[in-house]
């Protein structure tokens, strides 16, 4: 079952897409404005449907919010059949889009579309693998020996950052920066080593003694990269 998150301030609308896909399969997820998506946003819906026209501001620049947190797959709705506003919504990254009114099995059939498309891209270049953990970058998913795991988002990009850099040494100073940018968010050296701990308790056998996420006194933190289990 694929989960979906809608957010649309027309309830007629909403209702109806969500009664419509519930049946064939689907899980969504249904907010109102702006403020809702944010609050409901995580990483593991496979689809959002964005409506661009929402009572707290404009759905691009919740789509903005979206593609910089995530790569999930968004479809835009839109009562503009201008070009100037899906070039626009296409480019800040959405995936497809369709205009009002529109008939919801075409809406069905796009999302099966992004859907597969997404599936397909997925190629040796979305996956990093160290000891046994798989991140999989269109997915922002993670497995650990082929289950997967549950990361916060901050979790997730400390994670990508040691993958894409294994066996290097990451002084803390670069990690933070690196994730100010990211985030946006005050990060200290405190909300760094609780971070660090957190992702050892969930990616490590023995989070007390790690020994894929070392830390390398005075410096920062390496990754030990080996293609056999650390256990």
């Amino acid at each position: 079952m694929k989960n979906i998150l809608l957010i649309e301030d027309d309830e007629n609308i909403s209702f109806g897409i969500k009664r419509y896909l519930d049946k064939r399969d689907f899980n969504v997820e249904i907010g109102s404005d702006i403020a809702t998506g944010k609050e409901k946003f995580k990483a593991d819906y496979d689809l959002i449907v964005l409506d661009m026209n929402l009572p707290d501001g404009s759905g691009y620049d919740f789509l903005e919010f979206i593609k910089s947190k995530s790569h999930i797959p968004v479809i835009f709705l839109t009562v503009k059949n201008e070009d100037e506003e899906i070039v626009k919504g296409l480019g800040l990254g959405a995936d497809d889009y369709i205009t009002k009114p529109f008939k919801l099995s075409v809406l069905e059939a796009r999302i099966n579309t992004v859907l597969r498309r997404v599936k397909r891209d997925i190629s040796l270049d979305d996956v990093i693998f160290s000891n046994d953990i798989k991140l999989i970058k269109s997915q922002t998913k993670v497995l650990k020996e082929d289950k997967e795991i549950f990361l916060t988002s901050r979790e997730y990009r400390l994670l990508e950052m040691f993958m894409e850099n294994k066996d290097q040494t990451l002084t803390r100073r670069f990690i933070l920066e690196r994730l100010w940018d990211i985030d946006g968010d005050f990060i200290n050296d405190n909300t760094l080593t609780v971070a660090i701990k957190r992702l050892r308790e969930k990616i490590e056998y023995n989070p007390n003694n790690p020994k894929i996420l070392k830390t390398i006194r005075g410096i920062g933190y390496r990754m030990e990269n080996n293609n056999g289990k650390i256990k």
